[in-house]
C-alpha cells in the first residue's frame, strides 16, 4: 500500500493554491497511489486555520470522488486528548477511510499516557485510526509493546501505524509482535529511505513524501521492495529531508513546475545550495 503525505501548495501571497492542488492530485491519480494523507505533517496543517483545513479536506474529497481518485486518510491528532475528541465529534468524515493520529507532542507522556490517549481517541473516532510514531518531532517514542496494547484494547478501530522512528530494529520487533499475535495491524513505513527494509521485514506499505513528486517510482519500490531501486532513490530522499520537511519536497515540486516554492512561517524555503543539489538529481 502506498499513501502520499500530500503537501499543501501556497501562492506567493500565502493563500492556498487550489489550482496547484488539483495538479498534484492529478499526478497522484495518474500514479495510481492507493491513498492520500490529507492535512498531515507534510501539509503544514499546523499553520492552517480551521476554515482552511476544511476547505482543503473538502476540495480533495470532492476532486478524488469525481475523478476516481485514491482513498483518503485525514491527519487528525494533537497533544490535548479532549480537544482531539471534540474535533472527532465535529468533523465531517464523509469520503475519508481513516484518520492518521500523531503521538502527543511537547507534553512527553509516559507509555501509559500514550495508551490512554490513543484508546480514548479510538473509542471516540467514527472511522478507523492509524497511529503515527515520529519521535524526532514529538519527543516521545511509542514502543512496540504499547502499540500492541493499544491495538488489543481497540482491535476494531486501530488498523495500522505509521512508523517513523527511524529505528529499524524497533520496527522489526513491532512487526514480529504483530505477527506472533496474528493481528491485522498494518505496520507502515514512515521513512522513504527504509521502505525496502521494512517491506522485506513484513511491513505492509509506506506513507511517503517522495511520492508527491514520483508516485509511480515510489509505488514500484513499495511493490517490489527492490534494494537496488532503494539505493537509486536514497540520494534524492536524503536531500528532501536535509533542511527539513516539506522544504525539500516543495523545492522539487517547484522545479517540476507544479507549485510555487512557498512555505508558511516558521518554515522557510530551502537554501539555494540545496535547490541546486535537488535540480542536479536525475532519475
Amino acid at each position: 500500500m502506498l499513501a502520499t503525505a500530500l503537501i499543501t501548495p501556497f501562492k506567493a501571497d500565502g493563500t492556498i493554491d487550489f489550482n496547484a492542488l488539483q495538479r498534484l492530485l492529478d499526478l497522484q491519480i495518474e500514479g495510481q497511489v492507493d491513498y492520500i494523507v490529507v492535512l498531515g505533517t507534510t501539509a503544514e496543517a499546523a499553520t492552517m486555520t480551521e476554515q482552511e483545513q476544511e476547505q482543503v479536506r473538502t476540495f480533495v474529497r470532492d476532486y478524488c470522488t469525481a475523478n476516481n481518485g485514491p482513498k483518503l486518510i485525514l491527519g487528525l491528532g494533537g497533544n490535548n486528548t479532549a480537544a482531539v475528541c471534540q474535533r472527532l465529534q465535529s468533523t465531517d468524515f464523509t469520503g475519508y477511510d481513516a484518520i492518521l493520529s500523531v503521538c502527543p507532542y511537547y507534553n512527553k507522556p509516559t507509555q501509559e499516557g500514550l495508551f490512554q490517549h490513543f484508546t480514548t481517541i479510538a473509542r471516540n473516532s467514527p472511522i478507523p485510526v492509524i497511529l503515527y510514531n515520529v519521535p524526532g518531532r514529538t519527543g516521545v517514542n511509542l514502543l512496540p509493546e504499547t502499540v500492541m496494547r493499544i491495538y488489543n484494547a481497540c482491535p476494531d478501530k486501530i488498523i495500522g501505524i505509521k512508523e517513523a522512528s527511524g529505528n529499524l530494529d524497533q520496527i522489526k520487533h513491532l512487526i514480529s509482535l504483530s505477527t506472533i499475535s496474528d493481528s491485522n495491524l498494518s505496520v507502515l513505513s514512515g521513512d522513504d529511505a527504509l521502505t525496502a527494509d521494512i517491506m522485506q521485514a513484513g511491513g505492509r506499505g509506506l506513507i511517503s513524501v517522495l511520492s508527491n513528486a514520483y508516485p509511480r517510482l515510489t509505488k514500484q519500490l513499495v511493490t517490489t521492495a527492490d534494494q537496488q531501486l532503494q539505493q537509486q532513490l536514497n540520494p534524492l530522499i536524503s536531500l528532501l529531508f536535509k533542511e527539513g520537511n516539506p522544504a525539500g519536497i516543495k523545492a522539487l515540486l517547484s522545479q517540476m513546475g507544479l507549485i510555487e516554492n512557498v512555505l508558511r512561517l516558521p518554515l522557510v524555503p530551502c537554501s539555494q545550495q540545496l535547490a541546486d543539489e535537488l535540480n542536479a538529481i536525475t532519475l
